[in-house]
């Protein structure tokens, strides 16, 4: 593949497949991967357990080597460039590893020096400053909190100052409130130019942050849509109707489906494909039936994961 200053990372027939053990048969983790990630893009890249997400992610890192295919990234082939690959992407893992004898300011400068980053380019307390923790600088790590320390971690991903920013699971474990602090953190540090990819179990995390999605099954790419194409996609939705008058019973609103809730409101289904809620209101002029008020319910992100993956597992 040839370099584009308009793409981040690129896969080609990626593939994966770990050898056989004596507790295990062999594993085809990635199947012929292929994903193009925009520059200065937030990317989503979900998926059910054992999907081959983590398997991506470390091959993009360096942790794990590729059967077969082609990986660019920031434009360096992974193979012929490793070192160049590599220190283009910042990987904030899952877990929360941290060395708890050092300081915030001492871990980061450990890092920095771990990157080949010269004493007078560190930006130690800058990236502190920005994730919210440069009054913990000289606090020893195993005083901060759970939130603390995941933030940190995205302190130490960034001391090189890497165009790419990895996010595995970043929100994974921690409460709502510091969910959307990290939410801001993300935002803040795309408005920066960094390029966000974002492992997440958390489907209203992607469908908030996202531009572009890619949901991962089995080791394949099912589907890698901008988000609102991706939602669009799911060709299903629900107008809810309040009548103007109780009704005693649904409507016979044919060729759609009428169902009368114990509330009163009339759950109309359609597929905007096949037909439109101006015709629906048509067919409710003809039963009578005077409108006090409509909702629509449109598909989320959890509707097209689970489209996409368990239904289609099963």
């Amino acid at each position: 593949m040839h370099r584009d200053d308009q793409i981040a990372i690129a896969a080609r027939g990626l593939k994966k497949t770990y050898a056989a053990t004596k507790k295990a048969p062999a594993k085809e983790a990635l199947k012929g991967i292929d994903l193009t990630i925009r520059a200065g893009s937030i990317f989503g890249l979900l998926g059910p357990n054992g999907a081959g997400k983590s398997t991506f992610i470390n091959i993009l890192s360096g942790l794990v080597n590729k059967t077969a295919g082609e990986v660019m990234v920031w434009g360096f082939d992974i193979d012929r460039n490793p070192r160049q690959a590599r220190a283009a992407i910042g990987v904030v893992p899952q877990e929360i590893t941290t060395d708890v004898f050092f300081t915030p300011k001492e871990s980061l400068e450990i890092t920095a020096g771990l990157y080949g980053v010269p004493p007078a380019e560190r930006r130690t307390m800058e990236i502190l400053e920005s994730l919210g923790l440069a009054d913990k600088a000289d606090a020893y790590v195993r005083q901060l909190s759970g939130g603390m320390k995941r933030r940190l971690l995205v302190a130490k991903a960034m001391v090189h100052a890497p165009p790419i920013l990895i996010l595995d699971e970043p929100t994974a474990g921690v409460d709502i409130e510091l969910r959307k602090q990290l939410w801001e953190q993300v935002v803040d540090l795309h408005k920066r130019g960094v390029t966000i990819v974002l492992t997440t179990h958390y489907l209203e995390e992607a469908q908030e942050l996202c531009d572009e999605i890619a949901i991962i099954n089995h080791g394949e790419v099912v589907a890698c849509e901008p988000t609102e194409k991706l939602l669009a996609s799911l060709d299903r939705k629900v107008l809810h109707v309040t009548p103007a008058d109780p009704l005693a019973a649904a409507p016979d609103l044919a060729p759609f489906k009428a169902e009368l809730h114990e509330d009163g409101v009339i759950a109309i289904p359609y597929k905007p494909s096949e037909g439109r809620v101006r015709d629906i209101l048509e067919r409710l002029a003809i039963a009578g039936v005077a409108v006090k008020d409509l909702t629509t319910d449109e598909p989320d992100l959890e509707d097209i994961f689970l489209d996409l993956t368990y239904r289609k597992s099963a």
